[in-house]
């Protein structure tokens, strides 16, 4: 009898305490005071590192180290000076939405409210970036997995159209396996390649133009060479603003290269795809309608917490049968349409959605935040959003242009901007280099502006990246401020 009444000891009858004790914690974080005090890592190791516990100290001693050692030293890039990569903190919608998801809706499926925002939240996505009612998409744990669904699509339809079923059969009748992208291209393309099982190796990459993007000339005779080598060309990959500079590859006329040659294109817009929403650069990226596969992340530049992506498609037949999962007897029911009507239990139904548009079966309702993110501010607060850190990108380039201390390394196509710091005289690449990544370091120890580093032309680059919901064009002032003060004091030294 006293088995049967044995309690589990996690505490699950308290979750309003357990939010409370942490809120003040949350609250001072997000005030971002002061200097970063996650660079002690002497206290805050010190107090974690340890063995297993045996019995474990308790709810409430748990909560107290989270407030005061996770939170308390976390990563500030939610402070209205980060430009650090691109990555950003949650808006409080989108945090408030997590928690909801995480204990309301744990499993995308089934026939809930949950389920349902989640769906509705993918055809506003498809609708906010203007791809026609008939893609389809699906929610994914980031670019990473959103780029490897469009490429496994990309397989399927090549396969294809040579009387295969790569989805079913394997990669056995292809002929030397080809993917073209620009030298740009993030990793991810190539990882995807080799988890789809067609190699890093297939990876074509093509030199850049003039333009720093992908040079179309070479593309169509590297084409042409390896149809006639009999070579199986698989997708086109356009890059749709890269992480170094944020250029845009010629979305429209790789498309057009793609269609005439029947090769799927694949478009990587896991950061820079919001550009569509600023009419500066909406030409840059075609007609999205011809976009066999689009590759973006929410939970970049709509701050959704990390481990929101997306991917939209065109064709959902190849898309399923790229990523079917067989039915068994556990999971009989089948997803359906959810009706208006009341029925006897959520249970009856599996809701909307499919687990054939991707790599996941049980998964979160990673579009709820999204949904809540739409409602909160629309289509509207989205674009003025982008607009906003398009023109602090616009910002830094016209302050670099009127310092003479400082050189702009790349013109800025969306909301990254490269430059760096170059004294009068110094010609030395290498002591530049030096100095730069000396002055991206004290900035970052200052506290007041955090940003990146990439190299352009082989030089050292300042990169700030504005995809910050909290940042304004005075923060874009102060990191030019920030790295003209650090500058001097360096250059000063020397």
């Amino acid at each position: 009898m006293v088995d049967a009444i044995r309690r589990d000891r996690a505490s699950t009858d308290d979750l309003a305490g357990a939010v409370r004790a942490v809120l003040p914690g949350l609250e001072q974080f997000v005030r971002f005071e002061g200097l970063d005090p996650a660079r002690i890592r002497s206290r805050w190791l010190a107090a974690l590192d340890g063995p297993l516990p045996a019995d474990g100290i308790g709810r409430d001693a748990v909560l107290d180290e989270l407030s005061a050692l996770i939170v308390g030293n976390g990563l500030r890039t939610g402070h209205p000076g980060f430009t650090g990569w691109v990555t950003t903190m949650p808006t409080d919608v989108a945090v408030a939405a997590d928690l909801a998801q995480a204990v309301a809706v744990p499993q995308r499926w089934w026939a809930t409210a949950g389920n349902f925002a989640d769906d509705l939240a993918m055809r506003w996505l498809i609708a906010l970036l203007g791809f026609p009612a008939s893609h389809v998409g699906t929610f994914t744990a980031g670019g990473s997995t959103a780029n490897l669904i469009g490429l496994g699509a990309a397989r399927q339809h090549a396969g294809e159209r040579l009387g295969l079923n790569p989805g079913r059969d394997g990669n056995l009748g292809f002929v030397e396996p080809r993917v073209y992208c620009s030298t740009e291209t993030h990793h991810v393309v190539g990882r995807a390649l080799g988890v789809l099982g067609l190699g890093r190796g297939s990876l074509r990459e093509i030199a850049l133009d003039g333009d720093g993007t992908i040079d179309v000339d070479a593309l169509q005779r590297t084409l042409d060479d390896d149809a006639r080598a009999g070579r199986s060309q698989v997708a086109i990959v356009a890059c749709a603003g890269d992480v170094n500079t944020g250029r845009i590859d010629p979305i429209g006329e790789l498309a057009r290269i793609a269609g005439e040659r029947g090769i799927w294109l694949h478009v990587d817009g896991a950061y820079g795809g919001w550009g569509l929403l600023d009419a500066r650069v909406r030409e840059r990226f075609g007609d999205v309608a011809r976009h066999d596969s689009f590759a973006i992340d929410p939970h970049k530049w709509l701050a959704a917490p990390v481990g929101t992506g997306a991917v939209i498609v065109r064709d959902a037949g190849v898309l399923g049968r790229a990523f079917e999962c067989e039915t068994g007897a556990y999971d009989r029911e089948r997803h359906a349409p959810v009706g208006t009507s009341d029925t006897g239990s959520p249970f009856d139904e599996l809701g909307l959605g499919t687990p054939d548009f991707g790599v996941d079966f049980s998964a979160p309702a990673r579009g709820l935040a999204v949904w809540a993110i739409l409602r909160e501010i629309g289509a509207n607060g989205v674009r003025e959003r982008i607009v906003r850190h398009n023109d602090c990108a616009r910002r830094v380039a016209d302050r670099v242009r009127g310092e003479p201390m400082l050189e702009l390394l790349a013109e800025p196509v969306l909301s990254i901007c490269c430059f760096r710091v170059r004294p009068k005289d110094w010609t030395n690449e290498s002591r530049l280099d030096a100095l730069n990544d000396a002055v991206l370091r004290r900035m970052r120890a200052r506290g007041r502006s955090v940003t990146s580093s990439t190299r352009v032309g082989g030089r050292f680059a300042i990169r700030p990246c504005f995809i910050n919901p909290r940042g304004t064009l005075s923060d874009a002032d102060a990191l030019v401020d920030e790295a003209l003060a650090v500058a001097a004091d360096l250059v000063a030294g020397h």
